[in-house]
């Protein structure tokens, strides 16, 4: 494991609490070739494609939504709660939204916030990142 990820147990909610930015993912831990991350959501992301990989969401705390956008350009959006799980295929065109809250992702380490393209300038509010370390 890495000098980075505790070997102690983690509190999502303590650690949520100890960062405050949006959409700049904090990784708790990993498994195997996975990283366990966390971030606060508010306002949207950007369209964007993890062309080699799904990404899975899991609703902490508040209302998240992922817009998907299928190859003929018509797009769905999936409303999620807190509990709520969702995987978003690999290769397909999403954006996430979000009134507020928190959500845990499960990728492989080294997966882009912002995937491999995206579309659009990245908004201020939007960290292109692999992920940071807590604390």
């Amino acid at each position: 494991m890495s000098e980075n990820i505790s070997t102690s147990p983690v509190n999502v909610h303590e650690a949520l609490a100890s960062f405050d930015a949006v959409y700049s993912p904090r990784i708790v831990t990993r498994v195997n070739d996975y990283d366990v991350r966390i971030a606060h959501t508010l306002g949207d992301h950007v369209w964007h494609t993890h062309e080699d990989t799904d990404e899975f969401f899991l609703v902490l705390d508040g209302h998240f939504e992922v817009a998907l956008r299928a190859p003929d350009g018509s797009e769905r959006t999936v409303t999620l709660r807190r509990g709520d799980t969702f995987v978003v295929p690999r290769g397909t065109e999403h954006r996430p939204s979000s009134t507020g809250g928190a959500i845990l992702m499960f990728e492989p380490t080294g997966t882009s916030s912002t995937g491999d393209r995206h579309q659009g300038a990245l908004p201020d509010h939007v960290d292109s990142t692999t992920g940071h370390a807590l604390g």
